[in-house]
């Protein structure tokens, strides 16, 4: 039987679990969700929102890069592993092994995409997304893994949007939205983990691009 100073240790512990979940249930999980976005960019319609009509996840994010769109869309139309990079913390991307190296310059020979093409996170064997829709200087959707093989459990897409303000101001928005099988695993995997990590290297990445970017036109 626990002594009263373990079972005061035990619910002390709890309540601080309690107070932890509900602080990020409410405050930090609402804000990194919409990370520099504003209520009109989080509402509007965007591509590849058709696709999945009751996502259990959706974040939008963005930044305002000083540069017209076409200066923004080579920087990401090469992002990938073996190809740009993401332009985010690379060093915790090897960690795992993922083989990134983050460019800091255009590089001509990864200028191209089409639907169906890889954008890997990784070497050969760890995942990837492939292209699902591309309109040049304007947005990139990717979808996870591969649409030929059987129905994923997991229904994952990744958009980079570019909405040309004026001449020299572009605001970049992702959206990342997924659903997946209602399933306390997948509660924990997708939301608890996932979620989180997502967003430490989506809004490094936002910044990567933009300092790219504007390092480039001075």
């Amino acid at each position: 039987m626990a002594s009263g100073k373990t079972l005061k240790t035990l619910l002390g512990l709890g309540a601080l679990g309690a107070a932890a979940t509900v602080g990020y249930l409410r405050l930090f999980r609402p804000w990194h969700l919409r990370w520099g976005a504003t209520t009109g960019e989080t509402t509007r319609s965007l591509p590849g929102d058709e696709l999945l009509k009751t996502p259990k996840q959706t974040a939008t994010r963005a930044v305002t890069i000083e540069a017209p769109a076409d200066e923004v869309w080579p920087w990401l139309v090469q992002i990938g592993q073996g190809r740009g990079g993401f332009y985010s913390y690379d060093y915790l991307e090897n960690l795992i092994g993922c083989d990134i190296h983050n460019a800091d310059r255009i590089l001509p020979e990864f200028q191209q995409l089409a639907v169906g093409d890889k954008v890997r996170l990784g070497k050969e064997g760890y995942p990837f997304y492939t292209v699902a829709a591309i309109e040049p200087k304007k947005y990139l959707l990717l979808r996870g893994g591969d649409p030929e093989e059987e129905p994923p459990t997991v229904e994952d897409f990744w958009l980079f949007y570019l909405d040309e303000i004026d001449a020299d101001t572009t605001r970049l928005i992702a959206r990342n939205q997924r659903d997946y099988e209602p399933t306390v695993a997948n509660f924990i995997i997708w939301q608890v983990i996932t979620e989180p990590l997502h967003f430490l290297m989506e809004q490094k990445m936002l910044r990567g691009v933009k300092s790219r970017v504007e390092a480039a036109r001075l």
